[in-house]
């Protein structure tokens, strides 16, 4: 009954057209003030202050503010070009130069926007000129523009692993393979498009080898803040917090040396980061404000012993959910799908023994599929049909690591060992067979503690009500 009052609440809200941090927050508060007797306004202050306060968190502003550097000092346009001459003589010409940049640009950088941005304002003029197909170059932009959220350093990634409460660093190491995975499926339908269409792409004349191996003199810097940022990480070094502040001063100190600081610059940066990371952390506090209200009441308890009637194995419900995702994204937008949802889904998940490493990467290419599904596109016909053929190599992608757990989890199990709970889930996944004796065997998953922080109650404080207080 909760769980269709709050759905409702949100769907009302939304068509209204509140903004999503506001909606999440009303209905969290709603239903506390309902159907709990917690102190609502105590509540409320310890959660945004354990969510604003946290280390994990800091990193996405950190993130945000090293692609915005990149970004203005014109060091994203060099990598750019670079890769366009070693990549235009490939059937596809200049396509591919877009999927590249992003996947390289993914890896130093976690805002997709910016990615997306920067390929845009650098790409657009040159296709024009050359008379590439439009179609056809918006899709592998759009695409390629969404390869950030998976490659890490991913903020996406981070949120995630804050709402499931798992290892930034084992999700950075699943995304890896994955991310390179999808880049390389798109530049193969880019490939195999130009074969059969030759019109769409024209054949580039490719550029002296001379200027091929000088370009890679530019590429050094971009491969030093790529190790200042992953490897500090993958080698233990810092934690994807401190990777983050590493790559921060390491980007101003290119930039300095390309003589792109200036006042105006600063600013920039600075605003824009501001303006991201401020409309990220609110939703992501009204998302545990909705996760504690849902936990007290009791609801995934509810809906995980409603799943376990279902006898579906850990596969099949992931199956589901990948259904499911995929018609949401088509009407919301990513990050705010992944908060809405993940609270509630993330003790089922635990409960049925599903990898949430695993489930993380799915979700993050469900989230890929929604920036590029309509209307997120757009309503543009000639876009909605650039981006199919890109969503058909993401189900491609998605399918295999369905099918082919280990794409995910073999890097993180190499690099920091295989956990338990892996065994136990592939012991899950392989058979097929339908989980029976499920709530007894999973007692204690059903009663774990909500995502966010609980907070203590006052001495003599009575039980939560599950029915409305009285007036």
């Amino acid at each position: 009954m909760i769980l269709g009052i709050a759905s409702a609440l949100m769907l009302g809200l939304f068509l209204l057209g509140l903004h999503v941090s506001s909606a999440l927050g009303i209905i969290g508060m709603a239903l506390m003030h309902v159907f709990s007797d917690r102190p609502l306004w105590d509540v409320l202050g310890q959660i945004a202050w354990n969510v604003n306060s946290s280390s994990v968190l800091v990193a996405v502003p950190l993130f945000v503010m090293m692609g915005e550097v990149l970004i203005y000092s014109r060091l994203s346009e060099r990598l750019y070009h670079v890769l366009s001459q070693w990549l235009a003589p490939l059937p596809g010409g200049l396509l591919h130069s877009n999927i590249a940049f992003c996947a390289v640009f993914g890896a130093i950088s976690g805002s997709s926007a910016a990615c997306a941005a920067t390929v845009g304002a650098v790409a657009l003029p040159s296709f024009r000129a050359r008379n590439y197909n439009e179609r056809l170059v918006i899709g592998s932009l759009a695409a390629g523009g969404t390869l950030d959220i998976l490659i890490p350093p991913s903020i996406s990634m981070i949120i995630y692993g804050v709402l499931a409460e798992e290892s930034i660093g084992r999700l950075y190491l699943a995304g890896f393979i994955p991310g390179f995975l999808l880049a390389g499926i798109f530049m193969f339908i880019i490939a195999v498009a130009a074969k059969i269409w030759p019109g769409v792409a024209p054949r580039e004349a490719p550029p002296s080898w001379r200027l091929r191996f000088l370009g890679l003199i530019s590429l050094f810097p971009v491969i030093v803040l790529m190790f200042i940022v992953l490897g500090t990480i993958y080698l233990g070094v810092a934690a994807p917090t401190e990777a983050a502040a590493f790559g921060v001063v390491a980007a101003f100190i290119l930039a300095a040396f390309n003589r792109s600081i200036t006042p105006d610059m600063v600013r920039r940066v600075m605003l824009t980061t501001v303006r991201t990371s401020s409309m990220i952390m609110l939703i992501v506090t009204a998302a545990f404000i909705l996760s504690f209200a849902l936990a007290i009441l009791g609801v995934p308890a509810q809906l995980t012993a409603m799943v376990s009637q279902w006898n579906l194995t850990p596969t099949m419900f992931v199956g589901l959910l990948v259904i499911f995702y995929l018609i949401l994204g088509t009407f919301m937008e990513a990050l705010s799908m992944m908060v809405t949802t993940m609270p509630i889904l993330v003790p089922v998940l635990k409960a049925m023994g599903v990898d949430l490493v695993w489930f993380g990467i799915i979700i993050v290419i469900l989230l890929e599929a929604a920036l590029v599904s309509p209307p997120e596109a757009g309503t543009m016909i000639d876009l909605w049909i650039g981006v199919l053929p890109f969503m058909a190599g993401m189900a491609i992608c998605l399918s295999l690591i369905l099918m082919f757990p280990g794409i995910a989890l073999w890097l993180p199990d190499t690099v920091m060992g295989k956990r338990a709970s892996q065994a136990e889930f592939a012991q899950r996944a392989l058979p097929r067979v339908p989980l029976r004796g499920y709530r007894l065997r999973h007692h204690a998953a059903l009663h774990s503690p909500p995502c966010a922080p609980e907070p203590p109650r006052p001495l003599g404080h009575e039980p939560d009500r599950l029915h409305p207080r009285p007036l």
